[in-house]
């Protein structure tokens, strides 16, 4: 599977582990960045892995930042794109089976690297539920 990956400064340690374990998985990352620690701006990394997602270039993404919740934010922006910030295994099994995200996202200051490798493991191996749902997704793009 090819899997999108970006984060800001704060998010780089985190998202250097969640790199290494898709690659030992088997997965092909797409790597948007940043690869030091200079400050930068994290919706230029949340832009960059929403586009590529959206584009089918990648099935999925993860985006980590301080909080995880500026990255949320600015990958929502885009038409295609649903992100949900994750703390738990729960949160990822229900955003993927009920939500149909295509996009995880983690705080490197808030979820410590074994859950968030839990809760990316359970994200990509939980598949969307459909039925009830689709309903509710249609009703999340935008009018028009």
């Amino acid at each position: 599977m090819i899997i999108a990956l970006g984060s800001d400064h704060a998010g780089l340690p985190l998202k250097q582990a969640l790199k290494t374990a898709l690659e030992t998985q088997g997965h092909s990352v797409l790597d948007a960045g940043t690869h030091g620690p200079d400050s930068v701006d994290y919706p230029d990394f949340a832009h960059t892995v929403s586009g590529q997602v959206a584009a089918g270039c990648a099935r999925f993404g993860v985006l980590v930042c301080g909080s995880g919740i500026g990255m949320a934010i600015a990958a929502n922006r885009h038409p295609g794109i649903r992100a949900a910030v994750l703390h738990d295994a729960t949160e990822a099994r229900l955003t993927r089976a009920h939500n149909d995200a295509n996009i995880a996202c983690f705080g490197a200051r808030t979820t410590g690297v074994e859950v968030a490798l839990d809760a990316l493991s359970a994200f990509l191996a939980t598949a969307y539920e459909g039925g009830r749902h689709d309903q509710r997704l249609a009703k999340l793009a935008p009018a028009g």
